[in-house]
């Protein structure tokens, strides 16, 4: 019976270093809420002082998102034989309550728009929110490129597009109140920017749901994985096939072949791990080869009478 590990430190999923990224998009939004609560304090503002609040919440959430990546980088204890990489899956669904959270707010004054209409308070509401959605957008673009691949990138991604199309909404109701004096616009677009954020923060929560419960993630194809490992040479059958992420970004693979040939080395199991890790972008794979005669003393070794 023979078994070998193996970890690809150069897979294309592992941590990508955000650093930059987290830093930027912390201070330029510091600055914002700063501007805010400035601009509202002297337009005397309820919503651009509201709004700062909402915003200071998405620093939070950025600075939970750049904690969770640090500590993915964490070297595995024997307390923690996994390390902290888990704290990615966490944050990533701690981020997608806290959208869900503040849409829920957002939709709640919407509704309440709409039988006590509130016009935007001028001009100067319009230009801070333009500055809103530049800025949000930048910080949204510095995550970009990662969230296809990464949960928690992801998740902060989404906070910052979020901010920035809600912000957008206010310069365009702005517009239309100032110009068209239409109240009811502000509450309609609000709801529409409501519709489609969630579309996006449920696909982020159910996502991170089923990785917080080991699922194996949708870039794995098993059906694609199980015909591969039972179509290998000398390979009778498998079992004990286990997959599941370890982080937003790394995926681990546990299987047992059932072979004929018992004298199979190293370099068969290299080369399947190799091609796991290129083909179903696995990082971490343990494969334990038995023969034929071994599983059944493993299993007679296992029995026990109800």
């Amino acid at each position: 019976m023979s078994h070998h590990h193996s970890h690809h430190p150069g897979h294309s999923h592992q941590v990508t270093d955000y650093n930059r990224a987290f830093a930027i998009g912390i201070v330029l939004n510091l600055m914002f809420v700063v501007i805010e609560v400035i601009y509202g304090v002297l337009s005397e503002s309820l919503a651009l002082i509201a709004d700062a609040g909402h915003n200071l919440s998405d620093v939070f959430s950025l600075i939970l998102a750049w904690g969770a990546s640090f500590l993915a980088r964490k070297a595995a204890t024997e307390k923690r034989t996994y390390g902290l990489r888990k704290a990615t899956v966490m944050a990533s669904l701690a981020s997608a309550i806290l959208l869900l959270i503040a849409l829920g707010g957002i939709a709640w004054e919407a509704v309440g728009r709409f039988s006590n209409p509130t016009p935007v308070g001028g001009m100067t509401v319009i230009v801070v929110a333009a500055i809103g959605v530049v800025i949000n957008t930048l910080t949204a673009l510095l995550f970009f490129s990662g969230q296809k691949d990464d949960l928690n990138i992801k998740g902060a991604f989404l906070h910052m597009a979020a901010d920035a199309v809600v912000s957008l909404g206010v310069v365009i109701a702005g517009l239309f109140i100032l110009f068209k004096g239409w109240l009811w616009i502000d509450p309609v677009i609000s709801l529409i920017i409501v519709a489609v954020i969630l579309v996006g923060t449920w696909g982020l929560l159910k996502d991170s749901m089923n990785y917080a419960l080991d699922a194996v993630p949708d870039s794995v194809d098993i059906p694609a994985l199980k015909q591969y490992l039972n179509g290998l040479e000398s390979v009778e059958r498998i079992h004990d096939l286990h997959v599941w992420p370890l982080s937003t970004t790394e995926i681990a693979l546990t299987v047992h072949l059932v072979v004929s040939d018992s004298k199979l080395d190293n370099r068969f199991l290299c080369d399947q791990q190799q091609y796991l890790h290129d083909h179903f972008g696995i990082a971490h794979s343990t494969i334990q080869i038995e023969s034929s005669t071994e599983e059944q003393n493993c299993m007679l070794d296992n029995f026990t009478p109800p």
